[in-house]
Formats: structure tokens, sequence, C-alpha cells
């Protein structure tokens, strides 16, 4: 049976509102936020953990699990904890899973981001990654957070596919070493390479924001760097299309 709450001050109705507004308060409460009864779809499809469920009257649900609290309330109150301009009829909350990778990488083909900080980026590259056959994706510090609103929205619920981890970049060099991939850096450098002509098969591959690029850090990590073949006039891609230019490659 649903609850029905009706006003905006309701606890609940609160806490959505700071899951929505503020990362450290996603992590301390263990939850995210999710809107949109395709993205609830995705999300009961592929099993994350839904702890409860807002939708307002009339919005046709999918079959939920068991135990999943399910909220009805008023129009108005969903735009009141909605973080869209214009609701869609239902919200969700779910378990923010363990961001910690493994002890090894299993796969051959990872992805990672260096200081990507727009959430839509990420969200969009966690996209193209699921779509290219990506064994993962891997999140050094400075980039937005993986259960922002933004970032699960423009994931298209790849963020409940895909596996994602948090890691530091001395980390990142040891599973890749563990795993024997070679770490690759998007950068120019006297060792950079044609992405056509790199070796994408059993790799990881490092990108940095679009502004910033690589620390020299992770340049300093990096085995060998990849640039992406484009014209001369043109300086640089936006950091979601050179994942995907990155991704395809790779997948080919």
């Amino acid at each position: 049976m649903a609850e029905r709450i009706t006003s905006r001050a309701n606890p609940l109705m609160a806490h959505i509102r700071r899951l929505a507004s503020s990362r450290s308060s996603r992590y301390e409460a263990g939850e995210y936020l999710g809107d949109g009864v395709k993205l609830l779809e995705e999300a009961a499809r592929w099993g994350a953990p839904l702890t409860a469920v807002v939708y307002t009257p009339g919005t046709a649900l999918p079959a939920l699990p068991a135990g999943v609290r399910l909220v009805e309330v008023p129009a108005d109150v969903m735009r009141s904890v909605s973080p869209m301009e214009a609701p869609q009829g239902a919200l969700f909350l779910a378990r923010i899973p363990d961001l910690t990778p493994p002890e090894a990488l299993p796969g051959k083909r990872y992805l990672a981001l260096e200081g990507v900080q727009d959430p839509g980026n990420v969200g969009t590259i966690l996209r193209t990654a699921d779509a290219f056959g990506a064994d993962g994706l891997l999140l050094l510090p400075g980039c937005a957070d993986l259960y922002n609103h933004k970032t699960v929205r423009s994931s298209m619920g790849a963020v409940f596919r895909l596996p994602a981890w948090s890691c530091t970049l001395e980390e990142l060099r040891a599973l890749s070493a563990r795993a024997g991939l070679p770490l690759l850096g998007t950068a120019l450098r006297e060792d950079t390479v044609d992405l056509r002509g790199a070796d994408l098969g059993r790799s990881v591959v490092l990108l940095g924001s679009e502004g910033r690029g690589l620390s020299e850090d992770a340049l300093s990590a990096c085995r060998q760097t990849v640039r992406i073949p484009m014209e001369a006039k043109c300086e640089s891609l936006n950091v979601a299309a050179a994942a995907a230019a990155v991704l395809w490659e790779g997948y080919r």
C-alpha cells in the first residue's frame, strides 16, 4: 500500500531536497536521487537497490521489488522536490553502492577520468562506455559525483549496469599494473601516437578535463599518450566527445 504525503515540510521531502543539492548529504545517507519513469524502469530492470519511489496520481509505475517504500504526492509537492523544471511523474531513491575498486581489474578495457567536473559529461561518458563495451569507469579526485542526479540522468541507465569506482592516481597505477593493462593518457608529448595506431584492446585510457587536461602527475603515470586525429584548425574536443572517440576505437 502506498503512503500519501501532502506536506512539503514532510521529513522525506526534506531528505529528497538534501540529496538533490548536496554531495555530502548523499554519502552521509548512503542514498541518491533519480528522476523520471523511464529511469525508474531502468533502475528496476537492472536491479538497482531502490529504497523509495515518490510519484504523482495517475503515474504508471513499473513493477518494483518488494520492500520499496511507495509514496504518492500531489503535483505541487512533486514540484517542490523534483530537480526537473517539468517533473516527470516519479522520483526514486536508491542506495549508493560501494565505490571501492576491486583488488584486480578482471576486464580488458577501462576508461579513467581526472578532474572532469561536469556531471552531464561524466554521465554521458558512462553511457558511451557502456555502449562500446568498456569493462568499467574509474573516477579520480576532482570528478563530478557519479550519483549526482544530473550524472544519473545523463547516463540513461548505464549507471545501473556498468561498474564504476572512485580511486586515487596511485591506486589506478597499481590496478593497471596488477592487471597487466598499460595506462595510456590523452595528451601531447614526445611519445604521443595517433589513436588509430595505439593498442587499445587491453588498456586503461585516462582523460583529463577539457580545460586543463591531465595533471603532470597523471601524465608521469602514463606509459604512453595518444592523440585523436582532427582538423588542424581545431584544438580540442569536449571531453565526452573525446571519450567517445577513444571508446569507439577500442571497440572497433
